[in-house]
């Protein structure tokens, strides 16, 4: 990954100094609906593939889409917004898959004729009901998953990753870690292992010594909520909030970007947990506000 700062490039009232120089400042808003004007285009000329069993797109659909959007993707060398918006578009009934082929659906044709603010918040609803993907799975360092009755079900887990996006306050900065603070106080809580027992099930590197059953006796039990639930909720904002500019985003490469995780067995050589850990700030903007 390249750190590919752009603070020049944004205004001195949109920087959130708390993150300190260097930063990449990402505004959404209309940005956004250029975003899905572009990306709904390349579905129509025929381009774009995904897994007819996972709904996820192939590398080149996230090269083409990458290359499609204002600024590109966050990262030079991985697929963040790029990964994101194929599977928003299916979410979302703008887009289906014809064996692998995306092609747009009738409601996506009128939407690419007309994008509005208040499409990307409908993308959002249905994304948080019914996102073809558990966006854990993308914390790849997390093994163990595909166990059954390891996780809590998805859209449970979306629900309040949600509810502690809303509780940002529209137009300020909050870090991440204040991100963090508020979400864990949510009732119902986030929670992603089913029961204490099987957070055992869930591993680094080893599934017996690398076990996130001990991250609550090496971290803490805040130190743990940050590796598990802290990193879903990490994804669900950068991945899928971020990119339909519900949220804007202050972030730096990921490399030894967070260090809550160092207590873990196996994570020696580990420069990050996963490709979300650069996120330093993020501000709820009017896009998000509804």
């Amino acid at each position: 990954m390249t750190d590919d700062a752009e603070t020049d490039r944004v205004p001195a009232d949109d920087y959130p100094a708390m993150v300190g120089p260097g930063a990449t400042v990402r505004c959404g808003g209309a940005n956004a609906l250029v975003d899905l004007r572009a990306v709904l285009g390349v579905v129509a000329r025929g381009k774009l593939k995904c897994s007819s069993v996972s709904q996820r797109p192939s590398e080149i659909t996230t090269r083409i889409i990458g290359r499609a959007l204002v600024g590109g993707d966050h990262y030079e060398d991985e697929a963040i917004a790029s990964f994101a918006w194929p599977l928003l578009l299916l979410a979302g009934g703008l887009a289906l898959l014809e064996g692998p082929w995306m092609r747009l659906t009738a409601r996506g044709r009128t939407v690419l004729e007309n994008a509005r603010p208040e499409h990307l918040q409908g993308l959002w609803d249905r994304w948080l009901l019914k996102a073809p993907i558990d966006e854990l799975m993308r914390i790849d360092a997390i093994r163990g998953q595909r166990k059954p009755g390891t996780l809590t079900a998805p859209t449970k887990r979306r629900s309040a990753a949600a509810a502690g996006i809303a509780r940002l306050p529209v137009g300020e900065w909050v870090t991440a870690e204040r991100l963090f603070d508020l979400a864990r106080t949510l009732e119902p809580p986030l929670v992603v292992p089913r029961t204490p027992k099987s957070v055992w099930t869930l591993y680094v590197e080893d599934p017996e010594r690398g076990s996130l059953g001990y991250a609550r006796e090496d971290l803490g039990v805040q130190g743990a909520w940050d590796v598990l639930e802290g990193r879903y909720l990490l994804c669900l904002v950068f991945e899928y909030a971020a990119t339909l500019g519900l949220v804007d985003v202050a972030y730096r490469n990921p490399q030894d970007a967070r260090e809550d995780f160092r207590g873990l067995w196996g994570t020696e050589n580990y420069r990050y947990l996963s490709r979300y850990d650069g996120l330093l700030a993020v501000r709820r903007n009017g896009f998000g506000a509804e």
